[in-house]
């Protein structure tokens, strides 16, 4: 994304200084509880979920913030000089202290006095090597880890404001798919529907764009074929799975079309079936959300559906992803992941079939774990239709 565009994300996600705070208080205690001496946080997604900031252009340059586990009000942020005023205007960097240093110092060395000369530290996933390695040769008796490996669940457990704006990404994705659903598909090219998506989701409140999927007939086989210049045949299954960013939050959702006409009615039938099949596995995932369940149960529950019906071999991905401020992001729905669902968390479900050469039926909705008004299972953010759509 441009430059341009980090700032109108930056600026639509804000929340009030309060919230920021307490994003910073959380992972310190959490930080605590994996013994660790604090977060480095590098531009990227985690840097706007604690600050509120995001960089008008990403260098070189370090900038790192540094919330330490013992006391989270004594966050600081290492940043260029130049920079300085760029991120007094992120709506939560207020209170912090802000240690700017000058082009020609050593940023690393600038950033390990203020960390100390020890301790296990949890690096966002985005930090460039560049500064890692910086970090360790001016560290040497400190330790660095991935926030993956020490703090997975770090932004999983979404609070009632977050769960709004997933709520309003996905209701403008599903607003997306009605439109869709009026255009020409037959005769013309994956990359023009694609690019119909790209417009839909604007207009309904996206800023940012991320994917426009559209994977039609045999390229339906392949689960993240990219749009291209293959022309939409009447009888082919579409593929559309379609997202971004609308007010700092994801959607991410996918549906399969039919193309009207042209089918043999055997192949017609065929199509039909698995498109039920791969459903009744979406619905099953859903159901599958109840207390007690893990990651991994929903995965399962999605999987014995389709291996049921004889296609397991060809149902070759996870079962689902958290999304948030990214759209892909702790917890996974996949086997081995045993950690338990927890009220809040936000994940996708999209089992998928898809037979080589020939065909590929995807159905996946965005839904929120134990939200309020339904404290026992899951409750969809995507609720356009999942029964099998014709298209012109």
């Amino acid at each position: 994304m441009s430059s341009d565009d980090s700032t109108t994300a930056s600026a639509s996600a804000a929340f009030g200084p309060d919230v920021y705070a307490g994003r910073r208080a959380r992972a310190a205690a959490q930080a605590r509880d994996a013994g660790l001496a604090g977060l480095l946080v590098s531009p990227g997604p985690d840097l706007a979920y604690f600050t509120g900031y995001t960089p008008t252009a990403v260098t070189e340059r370090l900038t790192l913030l540094a919330i330490p586990a013992a006391d989270a009000g004594r966050t600081a942020v290492v940043v260029p000089l130049l920079e300085r005023g760029d991120l007094l205007r992120g709506a939560g960097t207020g209170g912090l202290e802000i240690v700017p240093w000058r082009d020609g110092e050593d940023e690393h060395a600038v950033a390990a006095r203020l960390l100390g000369p020890d301790g296990a530290w949890a690096v966002s996933d985005a930090t460039w090597a560049l500064h890692v390695l910086g970090l360790q040769r001016a560290l040497p008796g400190s330790r660095l880890v991935a926030f993956t490996d020490a703090l997975p669940m770090l932004r999983a457990v979404k609070d009632a404001a977050e769960v709004e704006r997933l709520a309003a990404a996905g209701e403008a994705a599903d607003a997306a798919f009605a439109d869709v659903l009026g255009v020409p598909f037959a005769g013309r090219r994956e990359r023009e529907v694609a690019a119909d998506l790209d417009r839909f989701l604007r207009a309904h409140g996206h800023e940012q764009v991320d994917f426009t999927l559209v994977c039609s007939g045999p390229n339906g086989a392949d689960p993240h074929h990219e749009a291209g210049d293959r022309v939409i045949e009447p009888g082919d299954l579409v593929v559309l799975d379609f997202g971004g960013l609308r007010a700092g939050y994801g959607s991410d959702t996918s549906r399969t079309v039919l193309v009207d006409g042209g089918a043999d009615p055997a192949v017609l039938a065929e199509q039909r079936a698995v498109h039920d099949v791969v459903r009744r596995a979406q619905q099953a995932g859903v159901d599958a959300v109840r207390p007690g369940a893990t990651c991994q149960d929903v995965d399962r529950a999605a999987r014995a559906v389709i291996a049921d019906a004889g296609y397991g071999e060809q149902f070759v991905h996870r079962t689902g992803h958290g999304i948030g401020t990214t759209t892909h992001e702790p917890p996974y729905m996949v086997e081995g992941e045993d950690r338990p669902i927890e009220p809040g968390m936000c994940f996708s479900i999209e089992p998928g079939v898809y037979v080589p050469g020939r065909f590929g039926v995807r159905i996946e909705d965005i839904v929120v774990a134990f939200p309020p008004d339904v404290p026992d299972g899951a409750r969809r953010l995507n609720t356009s239709t999942r029964d099998l759509q014709v298209v012109g």
